[in-house]
């Protein structure tokens, strides 16, 4: 079975063909650097994680652009609040974005252009948007695409062009010719970033900073373009029109959206102050639960966040961390139960449905735990190790994976768990349960194995 993938463009699944033999394309609309990353970044970027780990687990060579928008109106008015330069705010919150995705597990993308190193190539796309007639200079300066003479817009967000003109009236610019034309280039007003264009000072809209970073790092054509939903209209849709304008030949061949987070039933975001910080939550979670959460739901499906929920991931993810045993030492040579390979990737082959693939990780987890063998063993728990890693788990120790946010002083710990075994030793038991009652009221469990005393964080 090949790989299908729901296409936003044809409202399908389609089989997956790249345009090159074993070699993929994929550009994802990545950051705006003006806050802290939340969870509902981390639903969308876990997702295309997801699909970047399983076409490399298919034999794809793989080329994963993801850009950083680094000059934007939220970007500028928040620079000019706290008296700091564009660059200022931007590196900073590149920097904590990328701890963020990094501490997540998520892998890195093979590049992450900025906007603002790209300008030069907007310049040259608006340039040939102009001179085909597609985009023109408005009253006010400022650079226009023209909406109508792209006959195939709304496509993608299945919108047709008069139920655009009637909800764009409500707030029509009179400095362009149609309301639902979008800008291209901005004249830049005082205290904002600018950058000479044949047009004067200016900088660049939004939409034309993707189509042309796209254009820069992987061709006119290319395979895979995605991010959250929200960018299906207008980002997305607008990135069509100007790119297949500007070239005219095809865009991207598979379009491939995320689902929304929800928090009480909005979508979380920043504009709603309902959102998690990444940060925040990893001081309390392991990066693999919160993980575990955002992909034990199908990617595309809305997904409601709750603290509730995260703790019902984390017991899933306990469950199947603790059905390995950490004597058996694993090899890459070691075999695996075919059967069990086969209906993961027919999980995965089907529009990477995640939570098909997660209930066969605890069907191996539940033979695991029944099992006498230790050769039958080994080769179940190495199945269940290298499936779990296609989709990002299971990569941590599972002694440090108990361990994680503890909240205590780790050599107190173990001090601690020393002196209850000189204790038991001794046939001290009294101040042996002492110890054991005390760590139990800081949230640790304590664990005696043949091997010595194991504890985790409950």
């Amino acid at each position: 079975m090949s790989l299908s993938l729901y296409n936003t463009l044809t409202n399908k699944k389609e089989v997956f063909k790249s345009i090159e033999p074993n070699m993929v394309g994929m550009y994802v609309c990545g950051i705006t650097v003006y806050d802290h990353c939340h969870l509902g970044h981390a639903r969308a970027y876990v997702a295309f994680d997801v699909l970047a780990r399983y076409l490399k687990y298919l034999g794809y060579g793989l080329n994963y652009v993801r850009n950083i928008t680094d000059v934007e109106d939220k970007i500028i008015k928040k620079a000019i609040e706290n008296s700091e330069t564009i660059s200022s705010i931007t590196n900073r919150y590149i920097l904590s974005m990328n701890k963020d995705f990094k501490d997540l597990g998520l892998l890195e993308p093979t590049i992450e252009p900025k906007a603002t190193d790209y300008i030069n190539e907007m310049i040259l796309m608006i340039e040939e948007l102009i001179k085909n007639k597609h985009a023109y200079v408005g009253k006010n300066g400022d650079v226009y695409f023209a909406v109508r003479t792209f006959e195939d817009y709304g496509n993608l967000s299945n919108k047709k062009i008069d139920e655009l003109e009637s909800g764009a009236r409500v707030k029509e610019n009179l400095d362009k010719d149609d309301p639902l034309d979008f800008v291209l280039w901005k004249m830049a007003k005082q205290e904002e970033p600018y950058w000479n264009s044949p047009w004067g000072r200016g900088r660049p809209g939004w939409h034309i900073e993707c189509s042309a970073m796209s254009l820069s790092t992987l061709g006119k054509n290319f395979d895979i373009h995605g991010g959250g939903p929200d960018l299906i209209f207008p980002h997305h849709e607008n990135e069509i029109a100007q790119s297949k304008c500007s070239f005219d030949q095809e865009f991207a061949n598979y379009w491939i959206h995320s689902g929304l987070l929800k928090i009480s039933g909005e979508k979380m975001s920043k504009s709603l102050g309902n959102f998690a910080r990444i940060k925040d939550l990893l001081k309390t979670y392991h990066p693999e639960v919160i993980k575990f959460f955002l992909i034990s739901s199908h990617y595309r499906s809305a997904l409601d966040f709750t603290n509730e929920s995260l703790e019902q991931a984390k017991a899933g993810l306990v469950r199947i961390y603790e059905s390995i045993d950490e004597k058996i030492i694993l090899k890459e040579s070691d075999e695996v139960d075919k059967g069990f390979v086969q209906d993961f990737e027919c999980a995965m082959n089907d529009d990477l449905n995640t939570p098909r693939a997660i209930s066969i990780l605890f069907e191996i987890v539940k033979k695991i735990n029944l099992e006498n063998d230790n050769l039958i063993k080994r080769r179940l728990v190495t199945t269940l190790k290298k499936l779990a890693n296609i989709i990002g788990l299971l990569s941590e120790k599972p002694e440090l994976f108990f361990q994680y946010g503890s909240g205590v002083d780790t050599q107190l710990i173990e001090e601690m768990i020393l002196k209850r075994n000189l204790a038991r030793k001794d046939k001290d038991f009294d101040k042996a349960d002492e110890i054991r009652d005390e760590l139990k009221s800081l949230g640790i469990i304590l664990d005696d194995k043949a091997d010595g005393t194991k504890w985790k964080k409950v």
